[in-house]
């Protein structure tokens, strides 16, 4: 008891060890749904009958995105979302800057019925520092 009460130091210690515990689990728990790696989200565009959903805003799309990638910005989407009702059993990628948007995505299109959906894990961002193609 005495460790708490007499040594600021301590105390302060104590509250940074936490602080960093609770730094390290976000990026965790933000995770949910499927996710999809860079090379994943290639070899399902090889096989065909996959959407690329950026859920973007329009301005970050014409900055550059997947080939063949259809936009319809995250707070459209369930206004949007009959726009790519007949892909409900194709294979969906939703694609967003980092990948944390994607997944509100991902949750929206399962909801709606559709079936195989995935988010690009790390997003327009980790697809671009593989060195992957984007097209303006």
């Amino acid at each position: 008891m005495k460790f708490f009460t007499d040594n600021l130091f301590n105390l302060l210690l104590l509250a940074l060890i936490i602080a960093s515990g609770i730094a390290l689990l976000v990026p965790v728990l933000q995770r949910r749904g499927a996710k999809v790696t860079s090379m994943q989200a290639v070899q399902y565009m090889n096989q065909g009958k996959t959407v690329v959903l950026d859920v973007r805003d329009a301005a970050d799309f014409a900055d550059g995105h997947l080939q063949n990638a259809k936009n319809i910005p995250l707070s459209e989407l369930p206004n949007r979302i009959k726009e790519i009702e007949k892909s409900k059993n194709a294979t969906i990628i939703t694609v967003c800057d980092r990948g944390i948007r994607s997944s509100s995505a991902e949750s929206i299109l399962k909801k709606a019925g559709f079936g195989q959906v995935f988010s690009l894990e790390g997003g327009v961002s980790a697809w671009k520092s593989q060195g992957l193609p984007t097209i303006k």
